[in-house]
């Protein structure tokens, strides 16, 4: 690692963050942990992002200010401030969670001790949109086998939507091997199955993360709805048919052809894949997929096998 190079980076995508950024700034700068590079995507905010960024940026040289010309949407800005950073080790930070003053330290004490740990992440708690504590949260599943199938087993069917993991640290170089988030809803949960393919999970005891809830949340309101949400995800995608259940599946099987296996691990991988399937919501999903694409005439199977193909032959 070059002498001047952080070793963490912590990737901030935002858009119209101006109610709780400066709070969750502030955390990270308060970090016991200094080694850290804070890079802010701002994904073209009309409200008082830019101004707050560029202020901390002006008193603290960690700080790189990044922003779009326009509103990519989330996926995109979440993997662009990936891409824009540097650092061995990976968090990205949502604008409106705050970090305990530990955090970093005790996540980078794991990964630099177990070099099998992909994510390190501390267990956490709810707060509300005054920052006032709601209640304790243990993130969902454990992940920490040494077994890859059960990782991904788990982090597939046994998660609890909250994937409070996505927020640990990473490492990088295992991270670029990924899916990454797709432009789709609830990407973060294939991201999260394909790292467990790649690496153990491990959680921290102490309570080093706070999740906020607040009415501002785009899983909330107009957005709650998974067909209302493509454009939210990717703006490039507004008005487009999207066979969205369709994506999830072909990027699990993506991460299980990508990832290096045995015939065994990849065969109980593909028959959790199955189980997914065969929930009964996401069956209705991928059978209405399927029409959709029937009518619009969307080479769905084509395109699948085409992509799966070419990812079982790198290995």
């Amino acid at each position: 690692m070059p002498k001047n190079q952080p070793l963490v980076s912590i990737g901030i995508p935002v858009y119209n963050g101006e109610r709780y950024l400066e709070q969750t700034i502030d955390s990270i700068l308060s970090q016991t942990y200094s080694n850290f590079e804070l890079i802010i995507s701002d994904n073209g905010s009309v409200d008082r992002t830019q101004a707050i960024c560029e202020k901390y940026g002006s008193k603290d040289k960690r700080i790189k200010y990044h922003r779009n010309e326009k509103n990519l949407g989330a996926a995109p800005n979440y993997n662009l401030v990936f891409e824009l950073s540097s650092g061995e080790y990976f968090k990205w930070a949502d604008y409106d969670d705050p970090l305990a003053p530990d955090f970093i330290l005790r996540c980078v004490e794991i990964l630099e001790k177990n070099s099998d740990v992909v994510v390190s992440y501390p267990k956490a708690k709810f707060i509300d949109e005054k920052g006032d504590f709601i209640e304790d949260y243990d993130p969902q599943p454990d992940a920490s086998s040494t077994k890859p199938q059960v990782r991904f087993g788990r982090l597939l069917l046994d998660h609890d939507h909250r994937l409070a993991q996505a927020s640990g640290l990473m490492r990088s170089q295992i991270l670029r091997k990924t899916v990454l988030h797709g432009s789709y809803p609830c990407s973060d949960e294939v991201l999260l199955a394909h790292l467990g393919l790649l690496g153990r999970f491990y959680e921290i005891p102490e309570r080093l993360f706070y999740l906020r809830m607040h009415p501002y949340m785009s899983s909330k309101g107009a957005l709650a709805s998974e067909r209302v949400r493509v454009s939210f995800f990717d703006t490039s995608l507004k008005g487009k048919v999207v066979l969205l259940k369709w994506q999830y599946l072909k990027n699990c099987l993506l991460a299980i052809n990508n990832s290096p296996l045995s015939f065994y691990q990849r065969v109980v991988s593909y028959i959790h894949v199955v189980h997914w399937a065969l929930r009964m919501p996401n069956f209705r999903s991928l059978v209405k997929d399927m029409l959709l694409a029937l009518h619009q005439r969307i080479p769905i199977f084509s395109a699948l096998h085409r992509e799966t193909l070419d990812a079982t032959n790198k290995y």
